[in-house]
């Protein structure tokens, strides 16, 4: 497979510049000997400071040019969480589906763990004003959507729970639908536990790439399987908004506790001026 060249951008914040500038320097120094990808050129620019924020005034970037195969960039964006993904090339990408799904599990494990710690990602408007989605489709629908509009054929298997099987059903086909996905088939298995029913959700879904990877990173599926196509084609754009959005997920959930905390502050301020 013909390596992915991109450019990272790596966004520093903090309340204090000495301690932001030993960051960045740490985490360039740490590009710098990565073994998973390589690491053709890096800069850090100076720290500069927001006079008109009160919080994490000092800001820095760091812009390093890395290279290599489709999986290491995945494993780079995840462990540095850039800001930005910009792919110079290739302009095209072609991937096997069974070594996308072993990349696919690599995310769904990562994101997992990182979701035990902080909470979860998916989160939807009030979805009662919805109208179910369809579900099923034939044969020649189905050819038309991988062929035509370059979806992916796959199961996603993910564990749910809620009040009642039939709520937690309505719910998920919701989402999927919000998601972007079309819904073939939907499977359940449920089991109450502590006064909840926990789900096992089998779903076999058709979406573009960007989507497919998006859910995944999302729900942390115990189980992810492409069914068709065997070659998945990936522009460079559907690469670079995939890898921008799985950075940004991951930067969303190890940020939380600051987030948490500046949040407290704020109301604790405004308690006291009120």
């Amino acid at each position: 497979m013909e390596n992915v060249k991109v450019i990272f951008y790596i966004e520093g914040m903090g309340n204090e510049r000495k301690a932001l500038e030993e960051a960045l320097a740490r985490t360039a120094e740490a590009l710098k000997k990565e073994q998973i990808v390589k690491v053709n050129r890096i800069s850090v620019e100076d720290v500069i400071e927001n006079e008109e924020v009160e919080e994490l005034k000092y800001s820095g970037m760091i812009e390093a040019e890395v290279e290599g195969d489709f999986e290491g960039i995945v494993k780079a964006t995840m462990r540095y969480a850039p800001a930005v993904v910009e792919v110079i090339g290739p302009g095209r990408l072609e991937i096997e589906s069974k070594n996308l799904m072993k990349i696919l599990g690599e995310v769904s494990l990562f994101m997992g763990e990182l979701m035990e710690k902080f909470g979860g990602l998916a989160a939807y408007p009030p979805l009662d004003e919805i109208p179910l989605p369809r579900v099923g489709y034939n044969e020649e629908e189905i050819e038309a959507f991988i062929l035509d509009d370059r979806n992916i054929r796959y199961m996603f298997i993910i564990e749910t729970f809620g009040s009642e099987e039939e709520k937690i059903k309505e719910t998920m086909l919701k989402a999927f639908f919000l998601e972007g996905c079309k819904i073939n088939k939907v499977a359940l298995k449920s089991e109450e536990r502590d006064g909840r029913v926990y789900t096992l959700l089998a779903a076999e879904l058709l979406s573009p790439f960007e989507t497919l990877f998006q859910l995944n990173a999302k729900y942390a599926p115990f189980a992810i399987s492409i069914e068709e196509p065997q070659i998945i084609d990936i522009t460079a754009t559907e690469l670079q908004n995939t890898l921008t959005d799985l950075a940004g997920f991951v930067y969303e959930l190890v940020h939380r506790p600051i987030k948490k905390k500046l949040m407290e502050k704020d109301s604790f301020k405004f308690s006291l001026q009120g």
